[in-house]
């Protein structure tokens, strides 16, 4: 991106298309100590082992916001299946290092019974801007999430993917939610890790644009104000990403295994290409009327949250109509290899069963939150 001359707001980067329907999944993932559970400040360590003894792994391994947080990512994958293995290759590199460091790794949207106020920012340039700016919140946003690229031919079309996609939000939400606990409390939400990244000024959605002119002219007039400089500063639910040329889904919670990351990676890429070929509806401004009380029924009640339909008003239980949705998904399942993944995802929709589920039900019979993170780092594994 070229640099702003004195006085000029940054520029929007130029959208590089990229083949449709290619995916990149990012997982922020947590380290623990192994004697009480909780979380472990040991991204560096982990960053410099990962790096000395697995070289030449797909993606990348990055540190996160606080020093107990780590992000994978693979690089560009053409099915889920290809971002499955990239995803494991990765994960068994970071529990060969987490072996050697007396730690473990483990998935979910929220650390059980973590206190925010005795993590640490990662020093890391961005991270203390960010912290000097947002004070508390920086620290309380512990919070771990699964984000995925889905390629887009051109701008205008990663726009019009964007609106389609944000009806299917509440979906992504209830399919993957797996933070109720947080500060050592039930919260009664599937998904309280949501909760966190609202407090921030530049989250909830994107505006309804169609055309990428009108998005340039949207961002320079934010710009204008000083209030973001990038991209980066909006965490909204999607947001394109011109570097890239995709849009980046951002209101997954980390899945506690990585076949359920792969199988979420797959679900967005047969509603892409269910869209691309059916064309089931065209997004209107009207469809976010409903996105806010959609959305908090996903993260308060998961698989049993009320689903309103943007265009008819209709109510609906969000297991109905994820139901049906699957089965509009399941030839393009079959033709993008991902009908594994869909059909776990449908089986789990049939039974309400969710990871958020499965973290209330250890703790209700271990009565230790301790333990229920020892056996979620276990799930990581691979271990049944």
């Amino acid at each position: 991106m070229p640099a702003a001359g004195p006085g000029e707001p940054p520029a929007l980067e130029p959208f590089r298309a990229s083949a449709p329907l290619t995916l990149g999944v990012e997982l922020e993932l947590q380290l623990v100590n192994t004697h009480d559970y909780d979380l472990a400040p040991y991204a560096q360590e982990m960053l410099r082992l990962v790096e000395a003894e697995s070289p030449g792994l797909p993606g990348s391994v990055v540190p996160e916001m606080t020093s107990s947080m780590i992000e994978i990512s693979t690089g560009v994958c053409t099915s889920a299946a290809q971002a499955r293995d990239e995803l494991e290759a990765i994960r068994d590199a970071l529990l060969s290092a987490a072996d050697r460091l007396n730690i473990a790794v483990v998935g979910g949207g929220t650390h059980p019974f973590q206190q925010w106020h005795e993590r640490r920012i990662y020093d890391k340039p961005r991270f203390r801007e960010l912290s000097a700016l947002y004070g508390y919140l920086s620290k309380q946003f512990t919070v771990f999430g699964q984000h995925v690229h889905l390629g887009c031919p051109d701008p205008d079309a990663a726009l019009l993917m964007l609106h389609r996609m944000s009806r299917y939000i509440p979906h992504c939400i209830a399919l993957s939610a797996s933070s109720p606990y947080v500060q050592g409390q039930d919260t009664q939400f599937d998904s309280a890790r949501l909760n966190s990244v609202s407090a921030f000024p530049m989250s909830g959605r994107a505006p309804f644009v169609l055309r990428w002119d009108d998005f340039e002219r949207f961002f320079q007039k934010t710009t204008r104000t000083g209030v973001v400089r990038s991209m980066k500063d909006f965490y909204w639910d999607i947001r394109p990403k011109p570097e890239y040329g995709t849009i980046e889904i951002r209101v997954f919670d980390t899945p506690l295994t990585i076949d359920r990351a792969a199988a979420l990676a797959g679900f967005v890429q047969c509603l892409a290409a269910w869209f691309l070929d059916a064309s089931p509806f065209m997004p209107a401004e009207d469809d976010y009327m409903v996105y806010t009380y959609n959305r908090f029924q996903a993260c308060r009640f998961g698989l049993e949250a009320a689903y309103v339909d943007p265009a008819s008003g209709a109510h609906r239980p969000l297991r109905e109509h994820l139901l049906e949705t699957l089965r509009s998904l399941k030839p393009y399942a079959q033709s993008l290899g991902a009908a594994y993944g869909v059909q776990m995802l449908a089986e789990d929709v049939e039974h309400g069963t969710n990871d958020a589920r499965w973290l209330r039900e250890r703790q209700q019979r271990e009565r230790l939150l301790a333990e229920v993170v020892r056996q979620a780092a276990m799930k990581l594994r691979g271990h049944r």
